[in-house]
């Protein structure tokens, strides 16, 4: 029987590649997508879309309200920025990985799971501190102290196997995964049919990783 792994699935690129990894190594797939207020959430039509295509044992969509605390650009009245700058941009969710991650751990335990697959990535993304090797580790040993599992000896492991890929690199993985990347959103201000708006870094850093890959890029945009 294969092991069971909570993948956490929004419906971009990145975690459609995860999910993608994670079937090929052999895991049964619970793919979690969380509804947290964000402001493109057309991505979550994705996630279903995703998960149809790649096949997994289980999918659920959790609610959370992060748009009561705001504090970013996808979840309050802040503007998009259309480049990238120096600092760690507005579209950074405040503590959104550590939240979502938390999530995926208590499904895990549920399952009896000790795989949590996520899609951060260090190499081209937008300064997130919660997309860095540091924070993988930090929560993988938080996750193997804080949990009945954990304790009993389970070594619950969070795998980001994206971490040091390009998009470029993402882009050719999945393409020999067989991922559709035509079924995925990226874009932070996507509108409610999926289309991406062009400007946005998500859109950016998409569009680069498709032409340094030298793959059409499927992209819908309005």
């Amino acid at each position: 029987m294969s092991k069971p792994a909570v993948v956490l699935v929004s419906g971009g690129m990145d975690s459609a590649v995860v999910l993608a990894i994670a079937r090929e190594q052999g895991f049964a797939c619970h793919a979690l997508s969380v509804a947290y207020g964000q402001r493109h959430v057309s991505e979550l039509d994705a996630s279903d879309r995703v998960c149809a295509m790649l096949g997994v044992t289980s999918h659920k969509t959790v609610t959370i309200d992060l748009r009561s605390i705001g504090g970013s650009a996808l979840t309050a009245d802040i503007a998009v920025p259309e480049q990238g700058g120096a600092g760690i941009p507005a579209t950074y969710v405040p503590a959104r990985n550590t939240i979502m991650l938390s999530i995926a751990l208590g499904w895990a335990e549920v399952l009896g799971s000790s795989d949590i697959f996520c899609g951060v990535n260090a190499v081209d993304y937008s300064g997130y501190p919660d997309c860095r090797p540091a924070f993988i580790e930090g929560f993988q040993q938080l996750a193997n102290v804080a949990t009945k599992a954990g304790v009993e000896g389970a070594q619950i492991r969070v795998h980001a196997p994206l971490m040091r890929m390009s998009k470029a690199d993402i882009a050719r993985e999945g393409t020999r995964l067989g991922v559709d990347f035509g079924v995925t959103v990226s874009c932070y201000q996507a509108d409610e049919k999926g289309r991406a708006c062009a400007h946005c870094d998500a859109c950016r850093l998409r569009a680069e990783g498709f032409r340094e890959a030298g793959l059409i890029d499927p992209t819908r945009y309005r």
